[in-house]
């Protein structure tokens, strides 16, 4: 093997060094300004990403602090228009309770006027057949005929005392 004779190192040693430092100066002036611009390129998308990503962030978590803010605030409107309309009804129901008692009452009025009315009609009927029964009996049992006048004055006197 002509590597290992100890004749050819010499030759082979500067060979080396040479082609290391030509491989060096690649490498500075070549690959490492390409690697190291990669780098930073990335490094700069890494961190204009994460700024981009808290920024977006910040953004979620305004939105999110105005969505609450905005179901809150729709949350106690609705609570409001609520009991308003609770109280708008309740007036309402109270506006008909009153109507409707004034109604019932009205009508339990006319119900007593014609009851009292039919009373007194029938009071007048009860005093005609009393009358009238009181003349037949009176015509059979005592062979008299008696005047309409003095049945009705004793009717009358009968109904009075009675009462």
């Amino acid at each position: 093997m002509p590597q290992l004779n100890i004749a050819d190192f010499p030759p082979q040693l500067v060979w080396l060094a040479i082609s290391f430092v030509i491989l060096y100066f690649l490498m500075a002036r070549v690959a490492i300004p390409r690697i190291s611009d990669v780098l930073e390129g990335r490094q700069n998308r890494i961190s204009s990403d994460l700024e981009e990503a808290e920024r977006l962030n910040d953004d979620a978590l305004n939105a999110k602090a105005e969505y609450e803010a905005a179901l809150t605030s729709a949350r106690a409107k609705a609570h409001g228009i609520v009991s308003e309309l609770k109280s708008v009804m309740a007036k309402e129901q109270d506006a008909s309770k009153a109507e409707l008692d004034a109604t019932l009452a009205q009508k339990s009025k006319a119900a007593e006027a014609d009851i009292n009315k039919a009373k007194e009609t029938a009071l007048e009927h009860v005093r005609e057949i009393a009358a009238d029964a009181a003349k037949s009996t009176v015509a059979k049992l005592v062979s008299l005929d008696v005047s309409d006048k003095d049945v009705n004055a004793a009717v009358n006197a009968s109904i009075k005392g009675g009462a």
